[in-house]
């Protein structure tokens, strides 16, 4: 799981200067929307729309904002249709990457994300090409100085997580997607601290990558998760903790 923790550690620190712009809100916003449209505007109803409210709420997103986002889905408010993509490819040193897409227009997206990968040094593949690599959890960071394993066993595991783990100074706890809202208002109600969740896809294996390949695997997928239409961006890749810290420095 090295390189889902990896990049979960730098998600962190984007989320916060993107909170800042807004771009976390128009992407929740999206994710409320579609989720909507294909399934109803009642949460107790519509699993998918409970998980992207969740995942909002987590955002700070205000209620009225939420409110508007679900009105666009289900036709009561003025919005843009959206289409659900993924797309595949590979990284330097050929990692694989998996891009989640919501876009109101398949044929402005798939250029510019095929520009990227080129830029970076990587290629944008042909569907199902890594998909086989992943699989769909849902992922908790946690602070490790705000609970406890012993806690979390207790808290999380009663929801319907299926894995807690020690990462240095946070615990990661996974679980199935169907299960993620209830793991969170669990977490919640014992008052302990979500740092970063989500559900996103989880790498089976990993590849390593150093030196040159590392930087400029760690730009392709920055780069990925800043254009508009990205709700998502999953990789399987370790990089050591040294060469991590300069990149990240």
């Amino acid at each position: 799981m090295a390189g889902h923790s990896h990049w979960a550690n730098i998600k962190r620190k984007k989320e916060a200067v993107d909170a800042k712009r807004g771009k976390i809100w128009t992407k929740c916003s999206k994710a409320i929307t579609v989720a909507a449209q294909l399934g109803g505007g009642d949460p107790a109803a519509n699993p998918r729309l409970r998980l992207a409210i969740t995942d909002a709420k987590s955002a700070r997103m205000p209620n009225d904002t939420i409110d508007r986002a679900i009105k666009k889905g289900t036709g009561e408010g003025k919005g843009d249709a959206f289409e659900e993509i993924v797309y595949e490819g590979y990284g330097p040193a050929g990692v694989a990457v998996m891009v989640d897409v919501l876009t109101d227009n398949r044929n402005r997206t798939a250029p510019e994300l095929r520009k990227l990968f080129d830029t970076h040094g990587g290629n944008l593949g042909a569907a199902g090409c890594v998909a086989w690599n992943f699989d769909r959890k849902g992922v908790f960071h946690l602070p490790a100085d705000n609970t406890t394993e012993e806690q979390l066993l207790e808290v999380a595991l009663e929801a319907g997580a299926e894995d807690i783990q020690r990462e240095e100074e946070s615990f990661r706890v996974t679980c199935e997607p169907e299960v993620y809202s209830d793991v969170q208002e669990a977490l919640e109600a014992a008052g302990i601290e979500v740092e970063n969740s989500s559900v996103s896809r989880v790498p089976k294996d990993v590849i390593e990558v150093t030196g040159d390949d590392a930087r400029k695997l760690m730009h392709l997928l920055s780069a990925l998760d800043d254009h508009d239409d990205v709700q998502g961006v999953s990789a399987n890749f370790s990089i050591p903790d040294a060469e991590m810290a300069e990149i990240d420095g």
